[in-house]
């Protein structure tokens, strides 16, 4: 596991589902180092009349005692035990070490005494292998080893042994955790892939059961329409209606197409253009589709010039703008759409004069699946590096606007 891997899992302990194999070990720990600084204070009770500065002894023992209750909780996750924490940590460990060596009677000391924190040091080791792994337990207990030999004694039969144990145990539990890791992220990217296909094979029933069936018929019906509008009886041709219906049921099927990739995970199929498309499309023609009786289309008497895929994405928000107001407006309500044609950006105002909403139902429609505004408008005009703005208050309407710059599409 590299160190990124390492840190992301700290970052996310709890796998999916609730359950982490982490945090059991944190919380042993914690409880480790409480019980070994029980152990270290009964073991200086016994012996303290035996050292040389027994004062000197107590003072580092009540600052191990604070310092083990102030970072209790800090001991149980790994969130909060930070670097910083194992650092002070670890320091006050060598402290320790060394102040054993010059505050304890030499004879003991040659006898193989212990240390002042004794076993709690295992507790800073176990610490550096929840945190990063059975390198850093290595690391951390190598520090200590080696302070115990310059210190306390000199590379005795006792000081390696012990030091031994503490490398093998604080290697071993740092190797578990990172396997508890590894595991639970590998579960929940399981999980995950699960849900995904399961909303997927969800989806794929709910629009195989609408809108494909809309899709293929309109696609049959246009090729059937197409065909014979095509020509009059006599053979002459009978106007352009004819190849709108086979353009309308060839489109058609080119979104069926690529609504079935989407469902089964394949490639989206490319998408013909008409021949007709040039490098550049007119905004302004394009809007017009969607002026009528209720709607009214103010643009510039000139072509407002986009390349054609900008354009087409553009009258699509504008589209899925229109939409909702025809939906949610009510029916007597009228809407104007203002497009303005800047030096550097292209502006589109939708503005109705219906009901309007209150602050924060477009984020409870979006927490409700209903993604009209942040896919259909807001995603498109992110796609093409522009903004989407609405502006609405119960009683006064809605307004969009929706900017596009120019730079980059050009």
């Amino acid at each position: 596991m590299t160190d990124g891997d390492r840190t992301g899992a700290v970052g996310g302990a709890v796998a999916a589902g609730g359950m982490s194999v982490e945090l059991p070990l944190w919380k042993a720990i914690s409880y480790f180092r409480v019980m070994a600084l029980c152990y270290a204070l009964l073991r200086y009770f016994n012996s303290y009349l035996h050292f040389v500065h027994p004062v000197a002894g107590w003072i580092y023992l009540g600052a191990l005692t604070l310092w083990t209750l102030a970072t209790t909780r800090a001991f149980a996750g790994p969130q909060r035990c930070t670097w910083y924490v194992l650092g002070t940590d670890l320091t006050l460990v060598v402290t320790g070490i060394v102040m054993s060596g010059l505050t304890d009677d030499p004879g003991r000391i040659s006898r193989g005494a212990p240390t002042l924190p004794t076993i709690w040091a295992a507790g800073t080791v176990l610490g550096f292998a929840g945190k990063g792994g059975w390198r850093w337990a290595a690391a951390s207990g190598s520090v200590i080893g080696v302070a115990n030999i310059l210190a306390h004694g000199g590379p005795t039969g006792d000081n390696i042994h012990n030091i031994v144990l503490l490398l093998l145990a604080g290697c071993a539990i740092g190797y578990v955790i990172e396997l508890a890791r590894a595991s639970e992220a590998t579960l929940t990217r399981a999980l995950q892939v699960e849900a995904a296909t399961r909303e997927r094979e969800r989806l794929s029933r709910d629009i195989h059961d609408g809108v494909l069936q809309v899709l293929a018929l309109v696609q049959r019906r246009g090729a059937e329409l197409g065909g014979r509008r095509g020509a009059d009886p006599g053979g002459r041709p009978a106007g352009d209606g004819g190849a709108d219906f086979a353009e309308l049921g060839r489109l058609a099927g080119e979104q069926e197409r690529a609504l079935r990739a989407l469902m089964t995970g394949g490639p989206i199929p490319a998408q013909r253009a008409p021949q007709a498309v040039e490098q550049s499309q007119d905004l302004a023609a394009l809007l017009r589709r969607y002026a009528d009786d209720r709607i009214t289309l103010s643009a510039p008497g000139t072509p407002v010039l986009l390349p054609a895929p900008a354009a087409g994405e553009l009258a699509a928000a504008v589209g899925a703008a229109v939409d909702n107001v025809r939906r949610h407006a009510g029916e007597h309500a009228r809407a104007w759409i203002l497009l303005e044609d800047e030096p550097e950006a292209v502006t589109v105002s939708i503005r109705d004069d219906g009901p309007g909403f209150a602050p924060g139902r477009l984020g409870e429609a979006e927490r409700a699946g209903r993604l009209g505004v942040s896919q259909s408008i807001r995603g498109r005009l992110l796609d093409l590096g522009g903004t989407a703005e609405l502006y609405s208050a119960p009683g006064e309407g809605v307004e969009v606007e929706l900017r596009v710059p120019r730079e980059g599409h050009s």
